[in-house]
């Protein structure tokens, strides 16, 4: 039996009480597990600081010096604090106590050599260091411990209980003398060559116990590695199967229904953009195997095109398509877009949703069974085990990370052999996270905006210019334009949430009066019928200003909406505040959005107003939230388990990524099985790996 299977109470200085508390709450089983429990950070004691070499950065750090003089501050209700000045030879800062001051005070020797240590925080020009570690340089000398200290993950219970990090230092020591340092390789030779990578147990070791810098960089390295490999061995070894397995159905022939669209009714033409992913899409399709791709695209790309022209390949080849959407709203507008492009062609086109009325379901059943309905449009109801299919070819899903992976797969089984699945999403996600979460999809990106669509234009204002904001507003609506004016929703607190939205509401009222203007509201805690019915006054042009909050942020295409203003806009995130900016900009005339926050921001929301104010590219946006946010919040609750990563981390180690990606399609290129002699480890590894929790649990 492995060494590393065995249970964590059963290591020296655990057992079954402290065992417990490791299982429920660091998930820690077995041996490998406390194995892999990487520090968070390490407090480096290899370094000496000066007083002005000092930052604000919260970080911890030693200084030498001597304290030259001390006294107690008096603050209100009667508690003092004790501030020493202590100085070196670069300049002086103060160290304080809360708690202890007697024995503080009787115990520091003033003018005598001390090495401090502790996390420095700056007030005006001072720096100072509350409650310190305090040591006579000799005294120091003399005590030799690991340079390095890692410090673990660990909850406010495991500290309550005194497991502290002390305690998870001594197991991790237990550890390795237990198992004597004695780990499997994992990575072939020549790869370990190649990158100049350190053996695995070197890494683990260093990884625990650095001796320096330069050492717990190379671990860190090769663990990273060696994690983001393995995830790109099972995600290309996925598409791979998936590809010799699952036969798709070929779409032989473009027939008279795409090429009758693309020479006679397109309303404007192609980008380049559109026509390189329809070409990559057809390639999927008239190929053997069954098609899985993501396409993403910036709001307003032309994506719903592209998803036409593909189900009039799926018709050409005698075949059926269904599109998804999250929402009633978006299905609706899917449905009048695309029958609105298809008007002349001779293809049936119905929508299903929760609102379907029975008798037209019952009609809509049939059609489908007997193969006389083309399209389906809607929403999740289209998964209902009623809904049949003679011969589903295309499935598409629009915005993906609304839909729950089994979801996806209730599309897969509407047919005997799988239909072809696209995926389409107006989210950006940063080509480093779609490589790990979407590793097994092949990615297309429609990356410019049709002509004639003129940039967004975006201003950050204070709420102190809001009489100008207002003045622009009036000019506009007089150029007979329409104004959206949206709030934030915080769950936490709808009714101040409610609030906010009605005072804003009466604030406009106010400085917008009828008859001449006329305003509708959209808020959560309306009927559907009434924000429908408010939705249509705006879109027939009855009204000239929307005051809402975050519904509208997903599809209502209103041409005649050209400026958007987001009130307390810091408190929105940066993929919402691109995805609400994208609700206007939709006909041709120039639009604007006007990004309203008080004087106080805080470093997070400068970046995202500046970046807004700087850039329309969701990608460049998605990768400035990529990283104020990390991974976790981006994909939505369903998907932040994906990756639960030990050690690396998809924003900082992207370059690591693309490495072990890229070796990982030449190994498998090379020898898909692994079954040289050179990849018997690695083949072991894999194996242990794909048995364990992996990624397929969360991934399509």
């Amino acid at each position: 039996m492995n060494l590393l299977e065995t249970p964590i109470e059963y290591l020296k200085g655990v057992g079954p009480q402290r065992g417990d508390l490791l299982r429920k709450e660091l998930g820690i089983f077995k041996y490998s597990d406390l194995l892999n429990l990487y520090p968070n950070r390490y407090i480096d004691r290899t370094r000496y600081y000066k007083v002005n070499e000092l930052q604000n950065n919260n970080s911890e750090v030693q200084i030498v010096g001597k304290v030259i003089n001390i006294k107690t501050v008096e603050q209100a209700k009667g508690r003092g604090r004790l501030v020493a000045t202590f100085v070196d030879d670069t300049g002086q800062m103060e160290l304080v106590w809360f708690q202890g001051q007697k024995w503080v005070r009787e115990s520091l020797k003033i003018n005598t050599v001390y090495v401090i240590f502790g996390k420095v925080s700056q007030f005006g020009a001072t720096f100072n260091m509350a409650h310190p570690e305090m040591e006579l340089l000799e005294e120091h000398k003399a005590s030799l411990r690991s340079a390095m200290q890692p410090v673990y993950p660990s909850t406010e219970k495991l500290a309550n209980r005194g497991i502290t990090n002390k305690v998870v230092n001594k197991m991790m020591q237990q550890l390795f003398l237990e198992t004597q340092n004695l780990f499997q390789e994992t990575i072939p030779n020549y790869l370990l060559e190649e990158l100049k990578l350190i053996p695995k147990n070197e890494a683990l070791f260093n990884v625990h116990f650095p001796k320096s810098q330069d050492l717990l960089a190379k671990a860190q390295f090769r663990l990273k590695f060696e994690e983001l490999f393995f995830i790109q061995l099972q995600l290309i070894t996925k598409n791979l199967i998936r590809k010799h397995k699952i036969k798709g159905m070929p779409f032989e022939k473009v027939g008279n229904y795409f090429t009758d669209f693309y020479n006679n009714h397109l309303p404007f033409d192609l980008t380049n953009a559109q026509k390189r992913v329809l070409k990559e899409i057809r390639n999927d399709l008239g190929s053997n195997a069954q098609m899985n791709r993501l396409l993403q695209g910036d709001v307003g790309s032309g994506k719903t095109i592209v998803a036409l022209m593909c189900m009039l390949l799926a018709k050409d080849n005698g075949f059926q398509s269904c599109l998804m959407a999250p929402t009633e709203i978006l299905a609706n507008q899917h449905f009048i877009g695309i029958s609105e492009l298809a008007n002349e062609l001779d293809i049936t086109i119905k929508i299903l949703t929760g609102s379907t009325k029975t008798s037209e379901r019952k009609i809509i059943h049939e059609a489908l069974e007997n193969g006389s309905l083309d399209i389906l449009i809607g929403t999740h109801a289209l998964l209902e085990d009623k809904v049949k299919f003679q011969n589903l070819g295309l499935a598409i899903i629009d915005e993906q990370h609304r839909f729950g992976v089994e979801q996806r797969s209730k599309l897969w089984k509407k047919n005997v052999i799988p239909p072809h699945v696209l995926v389409m999403t107006a989210t950006p996600i940063p080509r480093t996270l779609a490589m790990s979460l979407y590793g097994d999809l092949d990615i297309s990106v429609i990356d410019e905006l049709p002509p004639g669509r003129k940039p967004i234009q975006t201003v950050h204002r204070f709420d102190s210019n809001r009489l100008k904001v207002w003045k622009f507003l009036k000019d506009e609506i007089a150029k007979g334009r329409q104004i959206y004016i949206v709030y934030p929703l915080i769950q936490e607190s709808e009714k101040m949430d409610y609030k906010d939205l009605m005072d804003g509401y009466e604030g406009v009222s106010r400085d917008f009066p009828l008859p001449q203007y006329a305003i509708s509201i959209v808020h959560g805690k309306m009927k559907p019928a009434e924000k429908e019915a408010e939705m249509q006054r705006f879109s027939a042009g009855k009204t000239n200003i929307m005051v809402a909050t975050t519904v509208i942020e997903v599809g209502v295409n209103i041409p005649n909406a050209s400026v958007m203003v987001i009130e307390s806009a810091e408190r929105f995130g940066l993929s919402q505040l691109h995805q609400l900016r994208g609700r206007v900009g939709r006909g041709a005339e120039q639009s604007y959005c006007i990004l309203m926050t008080s004087h106080k921001l805080s470093n997070d929301s400068k970046i995202r107003m500046d970046t807004m104010v700087r850039t329309n590219d969701g990608f460049e946006i998605s990768e400035v939230d990529l990283k104020l946010r990390g991974p976790g919040d981006l994909m939505g609750k369903q998907q932040s388990g994906v990756l639960n990563l030990q050690i690396a981390d998809l924003v900082r180690d992207k370059d690591i990524l693309q490495l072990a990606r890229h070796h990982a399609i030449k190994l498998l290129k090379d020898d898909a099985p692994m079954e040289k002699p050179e990849h018997s480890k690695l083949r072991v590894a894999f194996i242990e790996i794909s048995k364990k929790k992996t990624i397929w649990n969360y991934i399509s």
